[in-house]
């Protein structure tokens, strides 16, 4: 065990400490933290350098393209436009424990746009909740990695989704029930751009403001496009800021690819007494991945093949010394 100060955890970016971060990039050390009494946590991020963050999210992309590879089709634009507010939250934010996935109090997270489950297995698996190899399953005869979260499937998955527009319900059930019980949890919901579209959605925002569900921080995936056309031709939900904060909620308007400006928007949601707050994430579908990118709407669920999955990779990794 060793005990070291915040800041030369970030002098030295040494970040595989428990209580924070858990990106385990360069040393293999169990590593307690002493945060010296003018430090914040917050601070901690803004000093460690961000590119450590930011090179966990190449890595979940080379396991979102090789777990869709070995399938040969799945949902690989929307599951790579998520990467960064997923590994934020669960490398830096969430009160989790991968040993104890059920943990009393533990702050929970329901990807409500089920069909991205390949980002979040990426995710839970490299943080230990079951085996990286388990990813080749994927949708497979006998897996616990469905196409759509399960929760009674995948250890580490809150809420089974994918009927989209429920999912938020859900989290505003959670965050409620945790209000009642005063432990302490966070609530985090990730939903779709297209997934507003569905009126469960609003009666859910309805619901979280008035209960003044303080503690449910939701993230809107806003990649500007769904399974068939853009959002803006299939039924445009501008003013989208407009429309939360007459919900009663708090509303930032982010690039959902700046770890930085993720970290921001919770912290200020974090200093809400009253009401739920939704970070509107400007992202980009298929983002890091030429081809997906280049497919746009195509890449909502897409084939890929094995050369494609290495061309992706080696893509991937050519970026690594650049970030």
């Amino acid at each position: 065990m060793c005990i070291i100060p915040a800041y030369i955890i970030a002098k030295y970016r040494i970040v595989t400490y428990k209580h924070k971060l858990a990106c385990s990039l360069q040393y293999n050390i169990d590593v307690k933290v002493f945060y010296p009494s003018n430090f914040t946590k917050e601070r901690v991020l803004k000093m460690l350098d961000i590119d450590l963050l930011n090179k966990k999210c190449n890595y979940i992309r080379k396991l979102i393209v090789n777990q869709i590879g070995e399938l040969g089709v799945g949902h690989i634009g929307g599951s790579l436009s998520i990467v960064e507010t997923l590994v934020y939250l669960y490398y830096y934010a969430m009160k989790i424990d991968p040993k104890n996935p059920d943990m009393e109090g533990r702050d929970r997270f329901v990807l409500s746009k089920g069909h991205a489950g390949p980002a979040l297995y990426a995710v839970l698996a490299d943080r230990g909740y079951f085996s990286v190899d388990e990813l080749n399953t994927l949708n497979k005869s006998g897996t616990n990695l469905p196409s759509h979260c399960d929760m009674l499937k995948t250890k580490g998955v809150d809420m089974t989704t994918g009927s989209l527009g429920q999912g938020l319900s859900c989290a505003v059930g959670m965050a409620l029930g945790s209000k009642i019980k005063s432990d302490g949890a966070y609530v985090y919901c990730l939903v779709g751009d297209g997934e507003v579209q569905e009126g469960q959605i609003w009666e859910a925002a309805m619901a979280a403001g008035h209960y003044k569900l303080n503690r449910l921080i939701a993230f809107l995936d806003y990649n500007k496009m769904q399974i068939s056309g853009t959002i803006e031709e299939i039924m445009d939900i501008e003013p989208i800021v407009d429309k939360w904060e007459s919900f009663n909620w708090n509303v930032y308007r982010i690039d959902g690819h700046n770890i930085e400006d993720i970290h921001e928007s919770v912290m200020e949601a974090k200093k809400s007494k009253d009401k739920p707050t939704m970070v509107i994430l400007d992202t980009i579908k298929g983002k890091g991945v030429s081809f997906a990118e280049k497919a746009k709407v195509l890449s909502h669920s897409m084939t890929i093949t094995d050369e494609m999955r290495k061309e992706a990779i080696k893509e991937l990794e050519s970026k690594e010394d650049n970030i």
